[in-house]
């Protein structure tokens, strides 16, 4: 395919993931940079809600909801919530074949996710260092061994701590003071940089 763009998406969480995926179903070669050693480095945390207006459209668009049903649970949208003398103040609990929100284990999704790429996509112990615009719209991929590669876009899907969004924006994470249990309304933020002129 004459042209093929350099795709790099630094992060194998599941929003870089689902990025990959859908790039790959529309025929895009893409390279995912993470920067664990292999898949099972570390255990990927509990379970996530993943909602009918945003992270199912993405699992829809990836080709992935029917096998994603088969692992979520619906049960597992029912919620309580108490207030600090710990009474019931509201029991929500879905109705029959109701899939608003149904739950799935993070790390059950992330294989899911992880086994519908091309063999290779992912390539583990690559941590991004930087990322620094060139000429003519593309980018540079630092790694943290200090080799560098050439891009046409570099996705970042690389968490709170990007090592992407730097090049986009000055913006900080910083703790607003509150905190709630994990739900996956959508697949995460995603920082985009260069992209080649046609």
């Amino acid at each position: 395919m004459p042209n093929t763009p350099r795709i790099a998406i630094a992060g194998a969480g599941l929003g870089g993931l689902v990025c990959a995926r859908v790039l790959q179903q529309h025929g895009v070669p893409v390279t995912v940079f993470e920067r664990e050693n292999d898949r099972n480095s570390r255990s990927q945390g509990g379970t996530l809600d993943i909602h009918a207006d945003t992270g199912q459209v993405a699992l829809r668009a990836a080709g992935l909801f029917d096998r994603f049903l088969t692992l979520s649970r619906p049960e597992g949208q029912e919620w309580l919530l108490y207030d600090r003398h710990a009474t019931l103040i509201r029991h929500d609990q879905a109705g029959e074949g109701d899939l608003s929100r149904p739950e799935i284990d993070r790390g059950q999704l992330r294989s899911l996710l992880l086994e519908s790429l091309a063999p290779g996509t992912v390539r583990w112990g690559h941590r991004v260092r930087a990322v620094t615009p060139l000429p003519h719209g593309t980018a540079r991929l630092h790694h943290h061994d200090r080799t560098a590669e050439d891009f046409d876009l570099v996705i970042g899907a690389d968490g709170a701590w990007s090592r992407v969004r730097p090049v986009l924006s000055g913006a900080q994470p910083s703790y607003a003071g509150l905190s709630r249990s994990s739900e996956l309304v959508g697949f995460g933020g995603a920082w985009l940089v260069g992209c080649a002129d046609e």
